[in-house]
């Protein structure tokens, strides 16, 4: 792989050195010579003050890496902090891929209903949720503002704020449980979106991530399917997952299979 590797987590966790977001993904793709390194920022802070943080870890591996740009995997809300860095905070030149992983570029129609409750409750809900990650380490959590632009009228707002750099490479994936029995703590989001929006991952439809170069929807063997934790193997156990026709024994073969495809690309 020509430039090193970043992976950008999502909301509600945060990277540390024996809890990792990622799983045994970053271990076995360091394996093949992959350099990795992680984003570092808040788990539920908004997009911009996100942004802010990951432009400093995007400053400091460039410049101890002495690498002109980088690669970035990004899942989940990660995705939509790193589209902020490269388009509003200008980072284009320093970003060289952008790979996002059930990011939702699009909103949540969930989300719009959801968010017809009173806002004083919300937004009370919201500060009790900032209290608890700022405990856990969040320096300016903010969670009301980060889940707000899961709307989808304020996700159409951010696209026209933060569209695609010519100098960067985009391109996304969506995945999708085949049923909520196969991840007990998914089960009941994923029985909600089902029942609003159709086939997700627990959280997001493939309608909600789809952007740019739309690679498709992974999905599992059998009937277990692929929910939103098991997109960064968050249970650290192997499965396969299948997209277009390609099968990959373990979802760690599905990242060393993007990176390759970068590499090939000449990333």
């Amino acid at each position: 792989m020509k430039y090193p590797l970043l992976l950008v987590h999502g909301m509600g966790f945060r990277d540390h050195d024996r809890l990792c977001y990622w799983g045994r993904i970053p271990k076995v793709l360091e394996k093949t010579g992959v350099k990795i390194y992680f984003g570092g920022q808040d788990s539920n802070g908004s997009v911009s003050s996100n942004a802010e943080q990951l432009a400093v870890s995007v400053d400091k591996i460039l410049s101890e890496s002495g690498a002109e740009k980088l690669n970035v995997i990004a899942h989940s809300k990660g995705g939509l902090d790193m589209r902020y860095l490269i388009s509003t905070m200008g980072y284009g030149d320093k970003i060289a891929s952008l790979t996002t992983v059930s990011t939702p570029h699009n909103g949540s129609e969930t989300v719009d209903i959801l968010n017809k409750f009173p806002d004083g409750l919300v937004k009370g809900c919201c500060k009790l949720t900032d209290v608890w990650f700022r405990i856990l380490g969040d320096r300016s959590p903010d969670t009301y503002n980060a889940v707000k632009l899961f709307k989808t009228a304020e996700a159409e707002q951010f696209n026209k704020a933060n569209p695609m750099c010519d100098r960067v490479y985009y391109q996304s994936y969506a995945f999708v449980m085949e049923k909520g029995s196969s991840d007990v703590f998914m089960a009941f989001p994923h029985a909600v979106v089902k029942g609003i929006e159709g086939e997700c991952d627990g959280l997001l439809t493939p309608g909600s991530v789809m952007y740019a170069d739309f690679k498709g929807i992974c999905r599992g063997t059998g009937r277990r399917g692929i929910s939103h934790f098991d997109e960064v193997d968050m249970r650290r156990s192997s499965f396969p997952v299948t997209i277009n026709g390609v099968r990959y024994k373990d979802i760690t073969d599905f990242y060393m299979g993007i990176v390759k495809d970068l590499e090939k690309m000449g990333f």
